[in-house]
Order: structure tokens, then sequence, then C-alpha cells
């Protein structure tokens, strides 16, 4: 006789995802896209942001799962809502890691600047990677095509001609994304020296970093020092994408240099996508707030509204582009007058 359990049907692991949590999370950046671009060009980034911080709360907390913030608005003491090390979701499996911007483009938004989202990005609990002290990290970011040349060491003038050569072009063809701040003068220079071309953004490089990946775009590569949580979220969507990202922790001074060796962090360590974010089953939501070359923003349109979003999950490599119609009226009734006013 067979033992009892051999026709037994296998055992799911609830603590790992197992169904596609991207599908809740879009409604999760939908909420705080909606929220946040009602202040497009206010003037005012800080109500902007905590416009797209309190929805994005309010309706995490009914998406079913046991979440962690890893990747938030900062410590407890200065973030009252999603803090690093908050509890998200309802309290059932799986039990996941959650990075969160809620507005990338604080600024952007306020301005009516191009290119803000709102974005979430979520794994198996214990796989994203934990910046600790160091705010800031250099990051190099390419599509499929390019991913093994690039290099944190080269001099970026030789990997501009290595990539002009694998894309079979002319390197004044070849255009860098970068943050326009004082701290890439010198790389802009090396850029141009070299024959390239520098396209700058004031902010949002989670955006420019999807930008960089995504297929027929206007940029080639991603290159600069920024904002470490940035770049873990950055790394998974590219984990969805395709492409690469790769990043090296960039002290801002002294302090914090040795702040970090003392935690034990490795300062001349280049960090994967799959160190940045671990886990084999990545999710990944990012809708826009203002127009932008990856998504178009929030439109308002009488008493209803639209949106894009990408919804991602390495798992099954799926991409999907969504574009919804919200009715205010009922999203008032349902969320709160609060959010859709």
């Amino acid at each position: 006789m067979p033992d009892d359990n051999t026709f037994a049907a296998p055992v799911r692991d609830r603590t790992r995802p197992d169904r596609n949590l991207a599908l809740e999370l879009v409604r999760v950046t939908e909420a705080a896209a909606l929220a946040a671009a009602r202040l497009v060009g206010s003037g005012d980034k800080e109500a902007a942001d905590q416009a797209a911080v309190d929805a994005m709360r309010h309706v995490l907390d009914g998406v079913p799962m046991d979440g962690v913030v890893v990747i938030g608005e900062g410590e407890k003491d200065e973030a009252p809502m999603l803090f690093n090390g908050e509890e998200i979701g309802d309290g059932s499996p799986p039990k996941v890691d959650i990075a969160v911007d809620p507005l990338e483009g604080t600024r952007l938004t306020a301005l009516g600047m191009p290119s803000a989202i709102s974005v979430i990005a979520l794994s198996e609990r214990g796989t994203m990677f934990d910046p600790g002290p160091c705010v800031y990290m250099e990051k190099i970011a390419g599509g499929p095509e390019i991913a093994d040349v690039l290099d944190l060491d080269r001099p970026l003038g030789e990997t501009l001609r290595l990539v002009a050569e694998r894309k079979g072009t002319d390197i004044r063809d070849v255009m860098v994304v970068m943050l326009d701040r004082p701290r890439h003068e010198e790389a802009m220079k090396e850029i141009r020296d070299a024959g390239g071309r520098v396209r700058l953004i004031t902010d949002g490089d989670v955006s420019a970093a999807m930008l960089a990946v995504s297929d027929n775009s206007p940029v080639d590569l991603l290159w600069g020092i920024g904002g470490t949580p940035e770049g873990v979220i950055a790394a998974a969507a590219i984990k969805a994408i395709g492409g690469a990202i790769l990043g090296r922790l960039w002290p801002r001074d002294d302090e914090e240099r040795q702040a970090a060796l003392d935690a034990g962090y490795d300062l001349e360590r280049v960090l994967t996508a799959d160190d940045l974010v671990s886990g084999d089953d990545v999710f990944f939501s990012a809708t826009g707030v203002t127009d932008g070359d990856v998504l178009q923003g929030v439109r308002y349109r009488g008493r209803g509204a639209t949106t894009e979003s990408l919804v991602m999950r390495t798992r099954s490599g799926t991409v999907r582009r969504v574009s919804a119609r919200h009715d205010r009226d009922k999203l008032r009734a349902l969320i709160g007058e609060d959010f859709y006013g």
C-alpha cells in the first residue's frame, strides 16, 4: 500500500509571495499619484509629498501581506508614516520587504515639471539591501544589449566607446542621463570630451534608470551619484525590465564614511542588481504624476481622472503598462475626501 501522503497536494510556502502582488501594488501607486497630482504646479513640494505619503499609506493597510519598510521616508523620528522599519499590510502572509518613494520628484511636482512618479517595490523578507548610513551611491545603468560593458572603474569615455560599438552607432549619438549637480561637472566634461552627449535632469533618477534600460529610449546610459534608496528601487525595476545597474556606496564626508566602515560596509564593493535586491520574486509598480518619457502623468477631466502605470514581476518577466480611468466621486466614497477632494 502506498504511504498515506503519496497523493497529498504539495504544501505551499505561505511565507513567500505566491500571487501577483504587483497587481495589488498598482492601486497603491495610483492612489499616491492621484493625491499628489492635485498639487502639481502649486509650488508646495512638502504638501505634495505629504499627500502622496498619506494616500499610499492608507491603501497599503489593506494589501494582504506582512510587510516591513526597508527603504522609506526616513527614520521614525523624522517620518511619521512609511518610515524605515514600519510594518505594512494586513499582517497576513507573505512576509516581504518594501521599498517606497511615494513621490519621486517633489520639486518636479511643485513646479509642474516632467517625470515625477510614485513608486513601490516589494520582495521576499530579508532580500533588500539596507544602505545604512550611506545616503548616496555612484550608479551606472543600461539596457540588456550593453549590460556586460558597464563598469564603474573604467574611464567613462572608454565605456561610451564600447556602448557605441555594441549599438553599432557613432559615439556622438551616445546620450548619458545624469542629475544636474556640481559633483558631476568633471564627468560631464569627460563624456563631452569623448564625443558623447549629456541629458541633465533636476531630480528623479529612478525614472531616469528606467528610461536608460527601456526600449526605444532617447538615452543610452544612466550615470551619476544619486540616492542609495533610489538605487535599490531602480534595481527592482531593472530586474524585471532587463539590463543592469551597478552601484557603489559614496559617503558624503569623513563622518559618514567612518560610520559605514564601523557598520561593516565595504565601500569598494560594486553592487549588482542582485546585491541590491536579491529576491527571486520581486514586484514593482510606478505611476506617473507628471508627464515624462517613461509614463504619462495624471490627467483630471471633470469628475474623472486617468493614470498610467508600469507594473512588473521578475519571476514571470511580465511588464504591464496599465492605463486606468478613475471616478473621483467613487474614490472619495471609498477612500476619503482628504485624498481625492
